[in-house]
């Protein structure tokens, strides 16, 4: 990774600070960076001075609850790396000033024998607490929720519940959301903090609560918890177990990193790039290769059946040398086609706005588009076929853009559904799978249409 100017200013004063020891000058300017500024500066000397003391020597200059909020925003790498180095008091006691999922991704993160030192410190509920949160399996809701909520008990009255939000507040994710649970731990309505402020002092929380509340289940994708976020605009999504019980809830930053996380691995996929365990910036140049190497390969070879086709048809280009003048535009239209259409898909898909069920419908609509499209991109061409070889020529020329535009595009629709269907990521059908597809047929159908016309001139 590579900072900013203004980040790597400050990162050498600091750095300057330090060694220098003048406490006073570091403590002035880490108390005007932000946390997640003051993390990427951590994450510079980590990486690219590859200095775990100086990191260290930095982190250890800041309070403890800021030093667990910066300690949150730094990759697990380099969580693993500078915890390596604290005991399991110091430790213990940043977990403690962490969120609860925060605290629970870390928690995994550690070895086995620093996991059950940890547990045996903590209080009981505290312990238990974790080790229900961590015990979630990665990319479901219950491995990014949190159980820093405020939760009011029914039967409360507005004041009760206001004094309620006072004590549970300071160690609660967000309080502009509440919700209201029963006797036995379920999800009974949610409240917003500007409700309860404007009601009746005496009046019952049971009776101007929401009962009609948005959940998801502790097990549901990290995915589909997103969507919901963003498409019912919460604050917050409560996670409920297999009894719907309240567990914990996601908070809306949490989800709209998910939905970034998730967009840039579909972008990878999308590009036949396998899943980076960091960013492009920081991921080592062996897996970077490693990543990129295996799929194209594999679209190596099967771009050997385009050249398979050009050999099957060399009679009708050595009676007419102008057609290959239009091959590479011929193919290149119907990939780029077919790419658009499947990214449509893909994010149609990955939004919730297309189905399985939507597929007949969106199937006539694409035939249509498709069908328009290669008709102009026909019009566009033929007269150059007109100039290059004759009107016999402009007229294969058009056919196939047509022919070839037509099949990309509906190869590029259905192919995420195909991939859905046989349980793989539709993500995969993007660019380059769609374009070596479509670079084979194509060849096939634009000599075998020249054949068919050419073969009485």
């Amino acid at each position: 990774m590579s900072l900013n100017e203004t980040l790597q200013e400050q990162k050498e004063a600091l750095v300057a600070a330090q060694a220098e020891e003048d406490r006073e000058r570091l403590d002035e300017m880490l108390s005007e960076l932000r946390s997640a500024d003051i993390a990427e500066i951590l994450e510079e000397v980590l990486e690219e001075d590859d200095d775990l003391p100086v990191a260290m020597g930095l982190l250890e200059a800041l309070p403890l609850e800021r030093r667990a909020n910066v300690l949150g925003y730094l990759p697990g790498e380099e969580q693993v790396e500078i915890t390596s180095t604290m005991s399991d008091e110091t430790l213990l006691s940043v977990l403690e000033e962490m969120g609860s999922d925060e605290r629970a991704d870390l928690f995994n993160l550690l070895d086995e024998d620093r996991r059950e030192g940890l547990l045996r410190r903590m209080a009981r509920q505290e312990r238990e607490d974790l080790k229900r949160l961590a015990s979630y399996e990665e990319g479901t809701a219950g491995a990014i929720m949190t159980s820093d909520y405020v939760a009011i008990p029914t039967g409360m009255t507005v004041s009760q519940a206001m004094m309620r939000v006072r004590q549970t507040a300071p160690d609660a994710e967000t309080v502009y959301q509440l919700y209201i649970i029963d006797p036995d731990g379920k999800l009974a309505g949610t409240l917003s903090l500007r409700q309860l402020m404007v009601a009746r002092p005496g009046a019952q929380v049971d009776d101007i609560m929401i009962k009609d509340v948005i959940s998801i289940p502790v097990d549901e994708a990290q995915e589909e918890v997103a969507r919901v976020v963003a498409r019912y605009d919460l604050l917050a999504l409560p996670v409920l177990d297999a009894d719907e019980r309240l567990v914990g809830i996601v908070t809306h930053d949490d989800a709209m990193d998910v939905a970034e996380s998730e967009a840039t691995e579909d972008f990878h996929k999308g590009m036949s790039i396998g899943a980076l365990e960091d960013g492009v910036s920081r991921v080592p140049l062996w897996s970077l290769y490693r990543k990129r190497v295996t799929w194209l390969v594999l679209l190596v070879f099967a771009n050997l059946f385009s050249g398979a086709g050009i050999a099957y048809f060399e009679d009708t280009i050595a009676a007419q040398v102008a057609l290959v003048f239009f091959l590479p535009l011929l193919i290149g239209s119907g990939g780029n086609a077919g790419a658009q259409a499947a990214t449509l898909m893909v994010r149609g898909m990955a939004t919730g706005d297309v189905g399985v069920k939507d597929w007949s419908t969106l199937l006539g609509r694409e035939l249509l588009v498709a069908g328009s499209l290669g008709l102009t991109m026909a019009l566009a061409v033929a007269p150059i076929g007109v100039m290059r070889g004759g009107e016999a020529v402009a007229m294969v020329v058009a056919m196939s853009m047509v022919t070839i535009v037509l099949f990309g595009s509906l190869l590029g629709m259905c192919l995420p559904f195909v991939l859905n269907r046989l349980g793989w990521d539709p993500a995969t059908a993007s660019a380059p799978l769609v374009t070596t597809l479509i670079d084979a047929s194509g060849v096939v159908i634009y000599f075998s249409i020249a054949t068919a016309i050419l073969s009485g001139v």
